[in-house]
């Protein structure tokens, strides 16, 4: 348009397109626009020498307000300086400040004729047309708008917009009808007050008539005027509805005139935004269909307005939301899902995202084929893209069909590791997965793990990581252990792609921790005979012993009764063919003293305190006379100590002692850290090392009762 610097629209925040360039120039003028520039850029003289050229026109305007043919012709050309000055933004307070926008608006009426009954003026309507040009141009600019509207521009605007009623559809008529519609436009741009002083004046009920002009351009910018004051003021909304605006409208959405069709959407959107009562009346007066025809439009700008009206009409109710699919809008939406525009797809998201809260549309909008590309926007950099996207996937996720094929092509793995910008995309996000793990049973259960079974590799991770962290506790062993999950799992964690490393060693974890509830070293086993605690008061004591231990050189005093019923090794040494067994001083060579005393204590009183200092040898202690509490004691006291440098050794030191609780909190620590051990040179070979023991590990703890079983 050549009017695209003076023109503003107004629309939903989450829609607004690119400001328009603000810069135009005139061919025939093009050697005095330069000059014009030049002195703009200037300091000093260059800007007093400004200021005195825009005094000058001012003056000419403020004296050549007659009916008189050279004063016209001075009038015209004065208008037509500020004009041009007004298209660089640097120049418009220098106009403003000298005084031009009374004498602006004292020009937007025709003087009266010279004579009584003569009604031809020179340069008629050409004047007026300048001078609302030049106003608009003041007006790109919110702190000149009320000042131009409290000289009484708008009362003098909305009488331009009735001119074609006399029958004249000359250029300058044209042209005068277009530059007031343009300087109202601006004139309410984002300005409430005005927006409703527009109204007060009069001036919908003619820009609604100039929708039906014969001249597009014209259409275009009293369509464009409404746009404006439909936006966010309701009574401005009623009034152009009650000027039948809305017929005209939807025949305008058919215009092979792109430009036509984009300000017609976004009038109407404007109309429905909040207002219920618009929504039907727009729907009942037959806008669905053009609506949605203009998703295929060549105009991105009108596609994205469709979209966004779309959206809107799809929350008015469920039969809405069926009819837009059934009508055709899903494909062209999927498609814009798909373009390079940011907004296309901000806005197919948001049109779908409504259409997906009714059960039919979900299955047709995944078989459609529109899961993968909203999942590919979760990863946009756009918030409101973002959003949009999560929530017309918590949508598809409602749906049991959509369950299966969400999984399949990596959608739960998407939306866990999505970097998300705003909370309630987050918030969107945890819903979506929740959603999704109460859908995990009969048959979608079945469906995926006919998938894990037949799918290629790719998608049978793609499942097992999913049901890691979605099914519930009772189902984990038919997955992991009847089935081929677990074995899935182990492949990835031994996999190249540090990815699927990750994945492998986080979705081991979340399966361990929701398999048993136990800590990582459990508690020691039942003794398999009733135990004897002499109690703390006789370790270490002469009294009624009748066996003595020497240690590092020193009489340790003991009682059979109570090492007997202590451990098998401590009855075959007593009872067997050894020779301690009548034997009154043991020695015995490999402990320490204080080592040995901790281990007497815990037989005598079934407890002790086991300090990291000791912890090592007192295990290796508990395993030479086979004291399993006091090694399960030992070996929680140790995993407490694994860290990342160690746990390699702490692995080692578990397989020495079959160390089982120790050798499952490694196994627990490796997964758990996968992001601080995967950088270690000796990391693949710790997994492979540790690989038959993680499977041992998870088939033991998968195929502990479970709930539902105790309940049989």
């Amino acid at each position: 348009m050549d009017n695209q610097r003076q023109k503003r629209h107004e629309q939903l925040p989450s829609s607004s397109p690119a400001r328009r360039s603000l810069k135009r120039k005139l061919d025939e003028d093009f050697e005095y626009d330069r000059k014009i520039e030049d002195i703009s850029s200037g300091s000093g003289d260059a800007h007093q020498d400004l200021r005195r050229e825009v005094r000058k026109q001012v003056e000419i305007l403020e004296s050549t307000f007659s009916p008189i043919e050279a004063d016209r012709a001075s009038a015209k050309h004065a208008v037509h300086i500020l004009a041009d000055l007004a298209k660089n933004e640097a120049i418009v307070n220098v106009i403003v400040d000298c005084g031009a926008v009374p004498a602006l608006v004292q020009h937007l009426q025709a003087p009266a004729p010279p004579r009584e009954g003569e009604a031809s003026r020179p340069y008629e309507h050409e004047v007026e047309k300048g001078s609302a040009f030049t106003l608009g141009l003041l007006a790109i600019k919110p702190e000149h708008q009320q000042l131009i509207v409290d000289a009484g521009a708008l009362p003098h605007l909305v009488d331009l917009l009735k001119r074609h009623r006399n029958g004249q559809n000359s250029r300058a008529v044209i042209g005068v009808l277009r530059r007031a519609a343009d300087a109202i436009t601006n004139l309410a741009h984002e300005n409430s007050s005005i927006k409703s002083r527009v109204r007060v004046e009069g001036g919908i009920p003619p820009l609604v008539e100039l929708l039906e002009f014969i001249d597009t351009k014209v259409q275009r910018a009293a369509a464009g005027a409404l746009r404006t004051l439909a936006f966010k003021n309701d009574e401005n909304k009623n009034q152009i509805v009650e000027c039948n605006a809305l017929p005209t409208l939807i025949l305008m959405l058919q215009s092979e005139d792109a430009a036509i069709h984009y300000e017609a959407v976004g009038v109407i959107g404007n109309l429905v935004h909040s207002s219920p009562n618009i929504k039907k009346e727009v729907l009942v007066a037959g806008a669905l269909q053009p609506v949605i025809g203009l998703l295929s439009s060549c105009c991105s700008e009108s596609k994205r307005e469709a979209a966004l009206l779309l959206g809107q009409f799809a929350a008015t109710d469920s039969d809405c939301k069926v009819h837009i699919v059934q009508r055709g809008a899903v494909k062209p939406l999927i498609k814009m899902l798909k373009s390079p525009d940011s907004q296309l797809k901000e806005m197919s998201a948001f049109a779908l995202g409504r259409l997906a809260q009714d059960t039919h549309n979900q299955a047709g909008i995944a078989h459609s084929g529109g899961i993968i590309p909203l999942l590919d926007l979760l990863d946009s950099r756009n918030g409101s893209l973002q959003h949009n996207a999560a929530f017309a996937l918590y949508g598809l996720a409602d749906n049991e069909d959509n369950v299966a094929e969400l999984i399949r092509v990596g959608g739960v793995q998407s939306l866990q590791d999505g970097e998300f910008i705003v909370q309630p995309t987050r918030d969107c996000v945890a819903k979506t997965l929740k959603r999704l793990e109460e859908k995990i049973h009969g048959r979608v259960l079945r469906q995926l793990l006919y998938l894990m079974r037949v799918e290629e590799k790719l998608v049978q991770g793609r499942v097992a990581l999913a049901l890691a962290h979605l099914c519930s506790a009772d189902d984990q062993r038919t997955i992991f252990i009847d089935n081929t999950g677990l074995e899935l799992l182990l492949e990835l964690l031994q996999a190249h792609d540090f990815k699927h490393q990750k994945d492998a060693s986080v979705a081991l974890c979340k399966l361990a921790n929701k398999a048993s509830t136990l800590s990582p070293v459990d508690a020691a086993p039942p003794s398999p005979i009733p135990q004897v605690y002499l109690g703390e008061q006789y370790v270490n004591n002469s009294t009624l012993s009748d066996v003595t231990f020497l240690i590092e050189g020193k009489r340790f005093y003991a009682h059979r009764i109570c090492l007997l019923a202590s451990s098998d090794a401590f009855r075959a040494m007593f009872d067997g063919g050894y020779r301690e067994r009548d034997a009154k001083d043991i020695e015995i060579p490999n402990i320490r003293w204080d080592v040995f005393e901790l281990m007497m204590r815990y037989i005598y009183t079934g407890s002790v305190n086991v300090n990291l200092d000791v912890a090592q040898d007192l295990l290796r202690a508990a395993d030479q006379y086979l004291l399993e509490g006091l090694k399960r004691l030992c070996e929680y006291s140790i995993a407490q100590d694994i860290s990342v440098d160690n746990v390699s050794m702490m692995f080692e030191l578990s397989e020495a002692f079959n160390a089982l609780s120790l050798r499952h909190a490694c196994i627990l620590f490796i997964l758990e850290n996968y992001d601080k051990l995967c950088v270690m040179p000796w990391y693949m070979n710790l997994i492979k090392r540790i690989l038959p023991e993680t499977r041992q590990y998870f088939v033991k703890t998968l195929t502990r009762p479970t709930h539902a079983d105790l309940k049989r």
